[in-house]
């Protein structure tokens, strides 16, 4: 059985790649993010009250395995701006939620993030006293791809 418990930190990252392949690309930008080589196990959206949030890649095994909320956007058509982002909004005893945007510019998607957590929160009759959020925006070249993600370690 999974025990929640053994995960206290959480991090938030973003970034931005071109590859041969939109595969490639994806795999680029989370090698740009800080976390390509790791094995993502995607979750929902929920941020426990005790997991500590950090901004920037984890220092984990290679291979690992990681709980992680991600979006991505892959494009292929050359000049086209392409944007993702990811946040967490949390409550005065720590709980939180994770949202994710996809669009065509930061500005878009972090904006979108916000309402998202703000929605949520007013949903759950909580108040929101944080929010965090990370994007990555990128100019396509050939075949470009942007991630974000919030992964739990």
């Amino acid at each position: 059985m999974w025990d929640y418990t053994k995960v206290t930190k959480a991090a938030l990252v973003s970034g931005a790649a071109e590859g041969g392949t939109e595969l490639n690309a994806f795999d680029n930008a989370l090698l740009a993010a800080g976390i390509g080589d790791l094995n993502l196990i995607k979750v929902s959206s929920i941020l426990p009250p005790h997991v500590e949030l950090f901004e920037g890649a984890p220092e984990l095994p290679r291979g690992a395995f990681v709980p992680v909320v991600y979006v991505d956007r892959v494009s292929t058509i050359p000049g086209e701006t392409i944007a993702v982002a990811v946040g967490a909004g949390r409550s005065p005893d720590g709980f939180g939620v994770v949202m994710e945007a996809s669009g065509h510019s930061r500005v878009e998607v972090e904006a979108e993030v916000r309402r998202k957590i703000e929605e949520a929160f007013r949903v759950r009759r909580l108040s929101l006293v944080d929010v965090r959020v990370v994007a990555a925006e990128h100019r396509v070249e050939r075949c470009g791809c942007v991630v974000a993600a919030c992964v739990f370690f």
